[in-house]
This record gives structure tokens, sequence and C-alpha cells, in this order.
């Protein structure tokens, strides 16, 4: 199959930069030939003086990249396109080149930008889905992207010229979501049920399972608001008021670090290290000697990758009991839940965790287990085929006679590089 995969990388990487990454990989692997369209949003620090305000107009319709995409598509004829991101460089301009062009799109749903300015449906330290619930306006007025309501108001227009061009719903054939949680939270917004399979991340290479030394907890994540790292450091000074001394690893940065070291320097939390972001491969060690790892998150996550890592690496997690999480964590088998936001509640785990060492080991092997179940290669490129030839079928480019399986099974040599 020859695949054309899109992406737009963000200033700061993150976990949507790594799975086109390793998408792209296990497709050429598998013999597929794959042609890449990638963009940067550091292309936009180009941007200056009074080039800057073209930016909103790019953000809407970039012509340069539709005459380029279209460009690419006329060279590689390729069976389908697969979107990863189109914001900000690239934007939704492609769609309309796969149509003119009559090739399907695969997309994947990273995040929530379809239908929330921030892509978070998170605001003020709470969930918040207002803009579904009572239209985009709402999310200018609060200034949810980027604390600006211009940019806000921006990209709310976007959405708005899209929805009503039909691109979300008549440009793109099949919606790949994380989880059968955020699939949900999408079908309420309004896609396409039929339109929209669940197909988790996956882990590759297998990290295998950690060395289990277990003499710390671990956070791997960003240090935003949405993440909740100060969940985690109340949680920690009441255990320190029980005389409970674990150390926790925190790993990762972003622009609450300061401010969380130095609250947990005036707690006198000496046991809260800050590694600071690490490379992938050293990060992958932090978890996989960890006793547990924990995840405090209060945002409906998509799928959080370093879950992920830490099944692989036979470490059990402690989550918040929210969204996906919840759905990926199973409550005393491959980890423990704890009530979203709550410091006495996330202490009463990780002490018990804790203390019992080998019931925590029982949960790393059952996490390992899942991990092979779920998020290995094998399974994530099998599903990502199957997805793939429906997409196919329905648009009549592919017998159906050559998909295997039914519906509910979906959850789910040469290459080019173009800038």
């Amino acid at each position: 199959m020859k695949i054309v995969i899109v992406h737009n990388s963000y200033q700061q990487p993150g976990g949507e930069d790594f799975v086109f990454e390793q998408e792209r990989r296990l497709l050429q692997e598998r013999g597929h030939e794959v042609a890449t369209y990638e963009r940067s949003n550091w292309d936009a620090d180009t941007y200056t003086g009074l080039k800057r305000l073209s930016l909103a107009k790019r953000t809407i319709w970039a012509s340069d990249t539709r005459r380029d995409f279209a460009a690419l598509l006329r060279r590689e004829t390729p069976d389908l396109v697969h979107i990863h991101n189109t914001f900000i460089m690239i934007s939704p301009s492609i769609y309309s080149a796969c149509r003119e062009a009559d090739v399907p799109v695969v997309q994947t749903l990273h995040n929530y930008r379809l239908f929330c300015p921030a892509a978070t449906f998170f605001r003020d330290g709470r969930v918040c889905e207002e803009c579904v619930d009572h239209g985009l306006l709402h999310g200018v007025r609060h200034a949810c992207y980027r604390d600006s309501m211009a940019t806000t108001a921006v990209t709310a227009l976007m959405l708005t010229i899209h929805r009503q061009a039909g691109t979300w719903t008549e440009g793109v054939e099949s919606y790949i979501s994380l989880t059968e949680f955020s699939r949900s939270r999408f079908l309420r917004a309004g896609l396409p049920a039929d339109k929209v399979f669940v197909k988790p991340n996956f882990v590759h290479p297998d990290p295998g399972v950690g060395a289990g030394n277990g003499d710390y907890a671990v956070f791997v994540g960003r240090l935003s608001p949405e993440k909740r790292v100060s969940t985690m450091l109340n949680a920690w000074t009441k255990l320190a008021e029980r005389k409970l001394d674990i150390p926790l690893w925190v790993v990762g940065g972003g622009p609450e670090r300061s401010e969380l070291e130095a609250e947990a320097k005036e707690r006198k939390l000496d046991n809260v290290i800050f590694k600071g972001l690490l490379p992938r491969p050293e990060t992958i060690a932090a978890i996989g000697a960890a006793r547990f790892l924990v995840f405090s998150s209060e945002w409906y996550e998509n799928f959080p990758l370093t879950i992920a890592e830490s099944f692989a690496r036979g470490v059990p997690v402690i989550s918040s009991r929210l969204g996906a999480m919840q759905e990926i964590v199973d409550d005393g088998r491959t980890g423990i839940h704890f009530t979203p936001g709550d410091p006495d509640d996330l202490a009463a785990k990780v002490e018990w965790a804790w203390q019992h060492p080998h019931l925590t080991r029982v949960m790393g092997k059952e996490a390992r287990l899942e991990f092979e179940a779920k998020y290995v290669a094998d399974e994530n490129y099998r599903q990502l085929m199957q997805i793939y030839n429906q997409t196919l079928v329905k648009r009549g480019k592919l017998p159906a006679s050559r998909v295997g399986g039914t519906k509910s099974e979906f959850a789910g040599t040469s290459t080019a590089h173009t800038r």
C-alpha cells in the first residue's frame, strides 16, 4: 500500500510527534511505501512584523500548503492519506486537495482540537466542555488558547469555517480515536459514529521488563497545569507529615517546573527530585527501575503513552480515576485509581502501594501482560491495517472480500520526504 502521512509538529515536542514517527517506521518496516508531508510550528517564528498578521489567515487556509500538497498527491498517487496534525502551519486546506485527487483520508485524533480551541477540554483547573455545549465563543471569552482572546478567536474561526464547509464530516473517511472514552467525547461533540474507530498508541521497540529495584516512585510528563503535579506535591506533603519517606522522581519539563521546584523546596520535600526533561532511553530506564508510576493528570487524556511505557516495563500505575486513565489502568490489577484532585486519597494509595511491594510486583506482572496483549507493534499494525482497508472499501477502492474480521474488532522500499 502507498500512504502519505501528514504531521505538523509543535515547538515543544510531545507524544503526538513521537507517535507519528513510530507509525511511519512501522509502516515502512512492514513493506509499505510511505511519503511524509511535514511542517513545524517553529516556522511561525519567521513571521515577524506585519507578516505575523498573516498567521491568522494561514491557520484557516494555507494556500502554499494546499498547492504543495496537491502536487505531492499528483506525484505520489497514494492509496490513502493519514493525517496526524495540521495545526498551525499546514492548515485544513489539504483536505480539499485530497477530495480533488479522490484520495481517502484517515485522521488520528490525538487531542480535542476539533471541538476545543485549547485542544484539552480543560479550563481553570477543571474539565470543561462548554464549547461543545454552548458554542466556541465561550472559549474565546475565556481566552482558552494561550491565554489570548485573539489567538483563541482565530482558532475558533478556523473551526467554525471548516465545520460549515463540511471538512470534518465529508473530508475525512475514517477517524482513529485512541480510547473508547475519547471516542465517546468525539461522538458527543458530533462526529459520525460510523467513522470513528478505536486504536491505541503502542510502544516499539519493546523496552523489556525493568530491573524492578523499586526504591522510588516516578512521574513522567509535561509540567503543566492539567497534569496536576501540584496534587502530587500536596500528597507527598501529607506523607511527610506521617513520617513516610517515599522518594519521588519527577521527569519532564514545562511551564510549571520552576514554580513546582520552588514549592517543593519551600515545603522541605527533599525526597521529591526534579530530573528535568531526559532523553527517551533515560526516561524509559527511570520508569523501569521505579516501584510504581504516578499519573496525576486531571484532564481528558486521549492516550497517555507514559502508561503504556510503564506497562511495557512491568511497572504498575497509580492514576486518576478519570476518562481514558480509568479505562487503561485496571484498578487492583495493573494499578490503582485515586480520586482526581484529592491529595488525601492519592497519599493513601501511594502509602499502601509502598508498604505492599509484593502486591505491586504482582500488579507489575499483570501490567506487562496487558502491554503484550494490547500495546505491541504487531497488534497495533493489525488494527491499523484493518482501519485502512475498511476505509478503502467504503470508498470503493478495495473489494470487501479483502477486509477480514468484523466491525467489533475495530478498536480498530522507498520513502519520499517532503517539507
